[in-house]
Formats: structure tokens, sequence, C-alpha cells
């Protein structure tokens, strides 16, 4: 057997594992790997600058080909600093290794410079959380790292290293070694039976795909199923892309915030619901007695404790999503069940023409749906786009179209400020080839706007569209119910922050908009200057200033703030 330094066993299994790329920054308790990393090659290496962009950029990159990211830290800070990544790695259901430097073993009682025990810090916001004892342990460590991040509702894993057990050798030869192997979750037949029972019974169903459709690969399936069945299809806002927007039957989204009016509508008159990937996220079902009415619903997930945890089904099933979608169209064609479009596809189709959101505003200050209809005519299908949380999320669910799966991405649960700098930056490495744009809030860029350097540095072009209201918008908005607007103004002099100046400070360019005019143009020239300088460039909207958007207790109770088609 072959003997090495324990970490260059490490990188070998990371490579084996379909990782070129992680995104760190070293420190001398990590260093180590970082060296294992120079001699082995393979790994392409990012530095960043604050541990969490580094999660939040293998985030972005797993969600854009369904692989494990890796994130790598030094000890102490490092490692805190990484627990907003892995608490929204877990939340979306993400698989992410974050690998961290630990002081030396002998000295972690002792109170050591750095020295945090960070595995029970990490364990609420992962699936595993591990600290190597062993150096023998640390190729099989990593490996059921893999195994686990891949498992069932993938997520996120920490492995913990002394930075004594990094510097040992120990027996390893990569060339008869291999990824473990990850359990397939196939339905139960008799309730895929059951399913199809319900959903050919029922006069006005509905699929709802959530994020598991995405994670799934499953998007092919949902569709074929839809249009074999002739069932409408509604997504949720982590299922975005699941089905083309465009699709005649696209139904919407249902929620109190991210929805449309005809999706609302629409899930109010269905009377069976299949959600396939979906956990009944809270600004999605609104007040419960409303969103369950008497409709049924079916819920299928890979993960048998979310079955029951937000309302009891009427049809629990537990199944990778691609393998029940497989399993429900094989059944159906085996009863010979297809079935034409019939009143209640029509009535869809009504409800779609009827009940929309204006965005053809021509006022100034800009009103951000008219933002989002340029954004909908400038880009094609295959642009990824990222977004995190605000009034800008919200407007992007109910506005922004998204036509293909992990096109559209967004931390939905957590909803971490900062998150699409670094995001974008994992999502463009991913797919290097594809046009990717990030839209944000002017409060939330300056989270982790020092990622830009890393950006610049490495020459990771993306276009960044700013919603700019110079305000807490989400928080003075949900402040209305309180009678207040109570510290949430963030404008000063002008315009507050140039935020044009800042993206110049770190070596990329931007531009100023206030006139609903330029914003194509705008935008036209930073798709360009991206490509001509490899760099982000931001177009920064100005709009106005305490604009509200739709949103309400229940789905049968959403304000509507604007004036409606």
């Amino acid at each position: 057997m072959a003997r090495m330094p324990a970490m260059e066993a490490v990188v070998e299994v990371l490579k084996s594992e379909g990782v070129d790329i992680a995104f760190g920054c070293p420190g001398a308790a990590i260093l180590p790997l970082y060296k294992a990393m120079e001699v082995r090659g393979g790994i392409e290496h990012l530095t960043v600058r604050h541990e969490e962009g580094a999660t939040h950029m293998a985030d972005g990159w797993a969600r854009t080909n369904g692989r494990v990211g890796v994130a790598i830290g030094t000890s102490g800070p490092a490692g805190t600093n990484m627990i907003t990544g892995l608490y929204t790695a877990m939340a979306d259901s993400i698989p992410i290794i974050c690998v961290t430097g630990q002081a030396a073993s002998s000295k972690l009682h002792q109170e050591a410079f750095q020295a945090v025990d960070i595995v029970d810090i990490a364990k609420p916001v992962t699936k595993w959380a591990v600290q190597i004892k062993e150096a023998a342990t640390a190729p099989w460590i990593f490996r059921e790292a893999f195994r686990v991040a891949r498992s069932g509702r993938p997520g996120p894993v920490l492995i913990d290293i002394p930075v004594d057990i990094a510097q040992q050798e120990i027996e390893y030869d990569a060339s008869i070694d291999a990824p473990l192997p990850v359990e397939a979750v196939h339905p139960h037949q008799p309730r895929v039976e059951r399913a199809l029972d319900l959903l050919l019974a029922a006069e006005k169903p509905l699929l709802l795909a959530g994020g598991g459709v995405i994670i799934a690969d499953a998007a092919a399936e949902l569709r074929e199923l839809a249009e074999y069945l002739n069932v409408p299809v509604q997504v949720t806002l982590m299922g975005k892309g699941a089905i083309d927007e465009d699709h005649p039957l696209f139904a919407g989204i249902t929620g109190v915030q991210t929805s449309q009016r005809y999706g609302n509508a629409s899930f109010l008159e269905s009377d069976t619901v299949l959600a396939v990937g979906a956990r009944f996220g809270d600004r999605h079902t609104g007040t419960l007695e409303v969103y369950r009415g008497e409709r049924k619903f079916i819920h299928v997930d890979i993960e048998p404790t979310q079955l029951g945890k937000v309302f009891p089904p009427d049809l629990g099933v537990v199944s990778d999503a691609k393998l029940f979608l497989q399993a429900l169209l094989r059944t159906a064609k085996a009863r010979d069940a297809a079935r034409p479009a019939g009143g209640w596809v029509s009535r869809i189709a009504e409800l779609k023409a009827s009940l929309g959101r204006r965005e053809d505003f021509d006022t100034t200050p800009i009103k951000a749906p008219r933002v989002y209809k340029e954004i909908n005519e400038i880009f094609d299908e295959n642009t990824y786009f990222v977004t995190a949380i605000g009034l800008y999320q919200i407007w992007g669910g109910q506005h922004q179209k998204a036509y293909q799966p992990r096109r559209y991405q967004i931390c939905g649960q957590a909803g971490p400020l900062g998150w699409e700098i670094p995001a974008a930056i994992g999502v463009k490495k991913a797919a290097p080839e594809a046009e990717v744009v990030g839209i944000v809030g002017d409060y939330g860029f300056q989270y982790l706007v020092e990622e830009l350097a890393v950006a610049a540095q490495y020459h990771v072009p993306f276009v960044l569209i700013m919603i700019n209201n110079e305000y807490l918008g989400l928080i003075r908005q949900a402040s209305i119910p309180y009678q207040m607007n109570y510290q949430v103004d963030i404008h000063y002099d002008e315009y507050g922050t140039d935020n044009v100046k800042v993206m110049e400070a770190y070596g990329c360019a931007g531009r100023r908009v206030t006139e609903p005019g330029d914003i194509r143009d705008t935008i036209e020239w930073a798709r360009k200057e991206a490509v001509a300088t490899s760099r982000p460039v931001l177009v920064e909207i100005m709009i106005e200033r305490e604009a509200n958007t739709p949103h309400g207790p229940a789905i049968d109770a959403v304000k509507e703030f604007e004036p409606l088609p």
C-alpha cells in the first residue's frame, strides 16, 4: 500500500468525488491541506475575502451542477464565519462540505489560539459535523462526508482537522478507491397506485413542484406526467424553473408574498394537490386553514420526517422525486389513463389571462415591476439568475420568469443578505460559458461586497442589477402594522452610498439608472462590458423609495398596492 501525507489522500478523494474547484482562505491550521493541493494539483482554488463568501460560492457551484461544493477555512473564526453558509445550505438542501483547520489536538482543552469547538457549533446546521481524530480515518471520513451530503435530502457536512493530525502520513492507494454508493429511494408501489387514484378522481387537480424536483433533475419527468394527464403545474419559489413558465399548463406560484394573482386563484379553486419535493413553507401556505381548505393533499418527499411536519397529508409517499414521477407515469400509462385538456385547463388559461399585475409603468421614480419586465425581455432562457432576500426577492418571484431547472437560484429559507455576489461567482465557475446575472438590493449588496475582489482577481464576469430604494425595504413594509418607520431608512446625502464608485474601487464598472427608458440600454451595456473586462458590472436602478409588494396573511387575502391591469 502506498504511503503518503494524510492531506494528499484527502485531495485524491476530493478529485475522485468530482471536485475540481474549492473556495477558501488559507490559515496556519489548514496549511497542510493547502500544501497537499499544491503538490497533487487538479483542484482550482479561489482565495476569498471572507469565509462566509466561500460557503456561498460552494453553494452556488453545487446548485448549478448538482455536485458537492467545497469551502475551506482555518481554525477559530474561520469556522464560525462559515455557519451562515452551512445554515443556508441546510435549509435549501444543498450538498456542500466545509473543511476547517483546528489547533493541535493536544491543545484543545487549553484554550489554545483560535481553538473552538466548531463541531458542536455546526451540528444544528449540518447533516454531519465531525472532527478527524486519527489520521488514518481521513480519506474514509471524507468519503462518508460526500455520501452523507448527497444521500436522501442533500445538505452540508463540516469536517474539522487538527493541525497535528493533518501533518501525519497514512497508508492509502487512490487507484483502488472509489466514491461510496448512494442508496436510491424508490417509492412503494401501492402508494403510487393510491396517488394516481386520488389524482384521477379529482376534477381540479394541481401538481406542485418544489425544490426537490430541481435537486432530483426531475423536470423532464414532471412535464411528461403533466402533459400525459393534462394536469396544471404550480411551482414553489424553490421550484421555479421546474417547468417553463410559458408552458400552457403552468398555473403560477401560490403564496402570501412571492405569488401570482392567478396562482393563488387557481390554487383556491383546486380540489387535489400532488406536492413533490415541497416543504410547505409558511410564505407559501400563509394561514393553513385557508391553504388546506377542503382539498386533498398528496405529499411526496425523500425525507420521511417532512411528511406531516406542517400538516397531515391525505397520502404521504417517501421517494426520490424523479423515481416517484417515473413510477407514477409508468403506472398511469399501464392504466391507459391519459386525459385530454378539459375545462380545468381552460379555466387556468382564463385566470392567467385575467389576473395579472402591471409591469408597463413608465413613471419616475422607477417602479420595480418595470425592471423585471425589462429583465424578462432582455435575457434568454439559458441565463442563470441568483437573488437573495428582500422586496426584490418578492418582486422577482411575482414577475420574473424561469424556463429551465437550476437557472433561477434563490436562498429560499435562510435568506442571508449578501448571498448573491459569492453565489454568482460559484455559478459562473460551474457554468463558465453561461451568462450569469445577480439581482441584489442596495443593503444586502454591502454584506459581502468584498467578494467582488475575488471575481476581479480571477476574472469571473457577471452582471449585477441592483434594485435600490435606499431603505431596508422589506422591514419598512413589515413595520407598517406597528405604525412605525424606525431605523430602516439608510438614505443620506443625495443618493447614499455611491455603489458605482464601490464597484470601481474593486476594479469593476457600473452605471446608475434613474429613468425607466434607460434601463434596457444600460443592461445591454453591462452585458457587453462584463464580457469585455471579464469582471462583474453593476446596473444600479433607483426605484421609488417606499414601494410595497403585494402581501397578506392568507392566500385569499393578499393586498395589492399598485393599480391592476
